[in-house]
């Protein structure tokens, strides 16, 4: 991961990632931002391998925005991978996506995903409910530390 990424947003569609990092920066909720636009790039990303193998992971990531309708990788399996994987498990996950399939809603909870919301057609809607989930997840969610959540003392 990218060292000092606060969220990391998981987006194929140019304009929501545009809407996204305008409200995030608009509301002051996060000073860094990764995007990665497909699940491939996105594992790599969380787990330090391929175009990300050079970078240190980092604890630092507080959430994750994925979208579940990706490229190369589909994002129920990164949220898979994401959710199994000790170094990742505790980061909380929150499924921005525009998929109202039922079967994409239970598969996600039953992943692991933190919170699953369908992003509003309209541009205001969609950035209030960016901001929301930002002032959410990064300003009051807490999150065990890393060392609580590896069960050191």
């Amino acid at each position: 991961m990218m060292n000092g990424t606060e969220i990391l947003l998981i987006e194929d569609n140019p304009e929501d990632v545009e809407i996204t990092l305008r409200a995030f920066q608009k509301y002051h909720l996060a000073n860094k931002i990764h995007v990665a636009r497909d699940g491939e790039e996105a594992l790599e990303c969380l787990f330090g391998t391929g175009r990300y193998a050079d970078r240190p992971l980092s604890s630092q990531t507080r959430l994750i925005l994925l979208d579940i309708k990706l490229p190369k990788v589909d994002g129920l399996e990164v949220l898979q991978r994401c959710k199994s994987d000790s170094r990742t498990k505790n980061i909380p996950v929150v499924v921005l996506t525009s998929s109202r399939e039922d079967r994409d809603l239970v598969e996600s909870y039953n992943l692991g995903v933190n919170s699953y919301v369908v992003k509003p057609v309209d541009f205001s809607q969609f950035t209030e409910a960016v901001r929301q989930l930002g002032l959410y997840w990064i300003l009051l969610n807490q999150r065990p530390s890393e060392l609580y959540s590896e069960g050191r003392d």
